[in-house]
């Protein structure tokens, strides 16, 4: 699997080298000349005018890829602080969504919090470093939020919190038994199925992204003039870090952005730094916050059924990530082991109160961006989020943090997801008229509840919450159609022919 081609100016990286005994070059590969950003120019210089022998990333020694390679730890620590900062509003909304919704007591809030950072850290670790047959090792980060935390939410109000906590903990059973099915379907997840689902996801990530710049239609400081120049000026300057600067500095654009972009807050007045004053030292997540939990297969069931569509999911985030990286990876032991990991957190999140964890794409876009491919990245950022929990003065200083200065460094992150899955699917050969009917109609009806949010609000609660999840809608619709077209329909149509050749006799 060849890796995407240019995605950003100066971001090349040098060839990821080939695994012993795996595949050669096909013709999708394209030439042979071309590395993970496609063909380099002669003299060997990016378009920074940095020799590919002076970048950071360009000598793997020994035969070890990028994504295998250490870096000076101070270096690293810089790289996982810039994921943090991204990603940071994840947790932070989701916990605070939470608290709004089921009226919690701000000091459990306080404890939730802490929860979701200490979890997303060890999901991070766990997905980086992969131990035993869990995490992919590829650079990745694991958040709650989206979907996961809107059907506990449904099943909290209608339940109570110690059913919604019991359906997050069966739910991760679930995944662990319906794996090995499930590891037998991913013959029926190609390249243009995954792609179809990452551009959704990336449609989706940006319209998230856009939302915490923008407000929401409807609700007070929808559209805000000021929150609009911050998220404008805060892409402004990531676009200027990452033009003007070079080396480790242009990796950190997205970071310099953000920090910029809250010092422009700041300078406006739009930085409330009293959310960072006061309280505590140090904290801690407790334990079954809201009690023991209480087990109710029925009421889990819309969560269960979620989670398969959080294993398609699952799929093209790997897949995705492996292509942003250039490194080969063999889709059915890698993909089990994302799962796992998404398990394995989820089900430690059940204990501690927390909705679902899932793996997440964020992160991605971040790779590809500064091109800084290792996954001891992530495990650092892993690291800073579990400081982070603990404590509570890093927690309250990155919750500082502007929402809108948060949204623009978000849109452009997850644009490049979007390119990202264009790109797989260019791959896909859509000249064939069945990918590309495929394609649209995943298409459509994917992004269809992003594009006309409610648009299902007439359908019962728990068929509405599946449905209103485009990726899962798109990601099934593409697989089956894909099914039909190209296993169904070919097998039916021999059949017949044999059928027309055998009465022609």
């Amino acid at each position: 699997m060849s890796s995407p081609r240019h995605t950003l100016p100066g971001a090349h990286q040098p060839p990821a080298p080939q695994p012993t005994g795996s595949r050669t070059a096909g013709p999708e590969d394209g030439p042979e000349d071309a590395g993970p950003e496609g063909p380099r120019p002669e003299d060997g210089r990016s378009e920074d005018g940095m020799s590919e022998a002076a970048r950071p990333e360009a000598h793997p020694t020994d035969g070890v890829h990028p994504v295998d390679e250490s870096r000076p730890l101070g270096r690293i620590l810089l790289f996982g602080i810039q994921h943090v900062l991204v990603m940071a509003a994840t947790p932070i909304s989701a916990i605070f969504l939470m608290s709004a919704t089921l009226r919690l007591d701000p000091h459990l809030t306080v404890d939730l919090l802490s929860a979701a950072f200490v979890l997303s850290g060890v999901g991070s670790l766990i997905q980086s470093l992969g131990p035993w047959k869990f995490g992919p090792r590829l650079p990745f980060v694991m958040l709650p939020g989206g979907a996961p935390l809107v059907l506990f939410l449904a099943i909290a109000e209608q339940h109570g919190l110690r059913t919604a906590t019991g359906a997050v903990i069966l739910t991760a059973l679930f995944s662990f038994v319906v794996l090995p099915v499930f590891s037998r379907l991913l013959a029926f997840f190609p390249a243009l199925v995954i792609g179809t689902m990452i551009v959704i996801v990336g449609v989706n990530l940006v319209k998230v992204g856009a939302v915490l710049v923008t407000g929401r239609p409807g609700e007070p400081g929808f559209a805000d003039p000021v929150n609009l120049g911050l998220g404008m000026a805060t892409i402004g300057f990531t676009v200027v870090c990452y033009l003007l600067c070079t080396g480790v500095l242009r990796q950190l654009a997205v970071m310099l952005g953000l920090l910029a972009g809250t010092a422009f807050a700041a300078v406006l007045g739009a930085v409330d730094l009293g959310r960072a004053a006061g309280g505590g030292l140090f904290n801690a997540p407790q334990p079954l916050p809201f009690g023991s939990p209480r087990f109710d297969l029925v009421a889990a069931l819309p969560l269960m059924l979620y989670s398969l569509a959080s294993m398609a999911e699952a799929t093209g985030q790997t897949v995705i990530n492996a292509e942003a990286v250039g490194k080969e990876i063999d889709r059915r032991t890698a993909v089990p082991r994302t799962i796992r990991g998404d398990a394995l957190t989820s089900l430690a999140g059940g204990f501690l109160g927390l909705p679902l964890m899932v793996t997440s794409g964020e992160n991605i876009g971040i790779v590809r961006v500064t091109g800084v491919r290792s996954r001891f990245v992530t495990a650092a950022a892993g690291l800073v989020l579990i400081a982070a929990g603990f404590l509570a003065p890093v927690t309250r200083a990155i919750s500082v943090i502007p929402p809108a200065v948060i949204g623009g460094t978000a849109v452009v992150v997850f644009a490049v997801i979007t390119v990202l899955g264009i790109q797989l699917l260019g791959r896909s050969d859509l000249d064939r008229h069945a990918n590309t009917f495929v394609c649209a109609v995943a298409l459509a009806l994917g992004l269809l509840p992003i594009l006309v949010p409610g648009v299902y609000a007439g359908f019962p609660p728990n068929l509405r919450i599946l449905l209103e999840s485009g990726v899962a809608v798109g990601a099934f619709t593409a697989a089956l159609l894909h099914f039909l077209f190209h296993h169904v329909r070919p097998g039916v149509a021999a059949r017949l022919a044999v059928a027309r050749t055998e009465s022609d006799r």
